[in-house]
């Protein structure tokens, strides 16, 4: 679907305080580096009424949300799950955190070295791949089904842009 997008200059060089920006990263992805000022829900755990309790909570101005993630897929989603159940204008912000570190804008980062929720599902995909060909090499034959199902998911997830093991991974307890 599409939706209204703003370049991170242009955002913040209009940005006032009670401005909403929604950053849908993960927890481990924000503490890395994050806008300051954000209001934090992962895609996960987005709700329609989470995201009104936030927004009343923090005293923003939530006729306008600007949702941020790494590079734009994750905002995408979350438009596309919020639109017509909340009473704002849904702005993706162009390239993500990504954009915005491209553009020099300040962000508030931590010294904890975090792994991207991108990394780590290449990270699981190679382990599960290998662990199928090593115990279907050494086991048994029916072991290399293992690793076919986990390619057949990184293809539907090139097609699809829909990333089952990255939902999952996301959920995992380091990146809450």
């Amino acid at each position: 679907m599409s939706h209204k997008r703003i370049h991170p200059i242009d955002l913040m060089a209009n940005k006032t305080a009670d401005i909403c920006i929604l950053d849908v990263r993960t927890t481990a992805e924000v503490n890395a580096a994050s806008l300051a000022d954000c209001l934090h829900i992962p895609l996960h755990e987005l709700t329609p009424e989470r995201l009104r309790h936030d927004i009343e909570k923090s005293g923003k101005n939530g006729s306008r949300v600007y949702l941020l993630c790494q590079g734009g897929k994750r905002a995408e989603m979350a438009a596309d799950q919020l639109k017509g159940q909340i009473n704002a204008e849904l702005v993706i912000i162009e390239g993500g955190i990504n954009a915005v570190k491209q553009s020099n804008i300040p962000l508030r980062v931590t010294s904890k070295k975090t792994i991207s929720l991108e990394r780590q599902v290449r990270i699981a995909a190679g382990v599960l791949i290998l662990i199928g060909m090593i115990l279907g090499t050494w086991f048994n034959p029916g072991f290399y089904v293992l690793s076919a199902f986990v390619g057949a998911g990184l293809v539907f997830a090139g097609i699809s842009d829909i990333c089952a093991m990255g939902m999952l991974i996301a959920k995992a307890p380091w990146n809450r």
